[in-house]
């Protein structure tokens, strides 16, 4: 099994996302990552989808996307030739000085912000590729975890290589 990104630009209309997603549903297709915005258009959309499969469910999922109307452009993202991030909301438990300190010390290192702080708690902003956001993740994981939000991955091929 691998992992595809792919970058589906659409219209940007209402129900656009039920058909894709109900799309990904009749073929038992997971969407392990999902991230949708307007464009430099804004009468256009782009999606980021991740999947994991094989060539053949790639294949198929690239066709049926090409069938709906509401869909302009298909391209499967290679890892070499594109850029890939997401963001992580992430609440920490930091009850003492010295958890707060050293926590402080991994968003340094790591290039993070912290975004909000109680007297028991800080939420930390992590951005990044996914090996990174996970490698924050597994960190901070010993002072307590009380939540994550994730983005999911957004990708845009890399120089001047343009999908529109």
């Amino acid at each position: 099994m691998n992992t595809y990104v792919l970058s589906v630009l659409v219209e940007n209309q209402p129900s656009v996302l039920t058909k894709i997603s109900g799309l990904f549903s009749r073929r038992g297709y997971n969407i392990y990552s999902l991230t949708v915005g307007p464009t430099e258009d804004p009468s256009l959309s782009r999606m980021t989808i991740v999947v994991i499969g094989d060539e053949y469910m790639l294949e198929q999922i690239n066709k049926q996307l090409n069938k709906l109307i509401d869909v302009i452009k298909v391209v499967v993202l290679e890892s070499d030739k594109s850029v890939y991030r997401e963001l992580a909301l992430i609440k920490v438990s930091a009850s003492d000085a010295a958890a707060k300190s050293s926590i402080n010390e991994a968003v340094n290192i790591f290039r993070c912000k912290i975004i909000d702080m109680d007297t028991k708690s800080m939420t930390i902003e992590v951005t990044g590729d996914q090996n990174k956001v996970e490698a924050f993740i597994n960190l901070v994981r010993p002072y307590g975890i009380k939540k994550i939000a994730r983005t999911g991955l957004t990708a845009l091929e890399r120089g001047t290589a343009c999908s529109k």
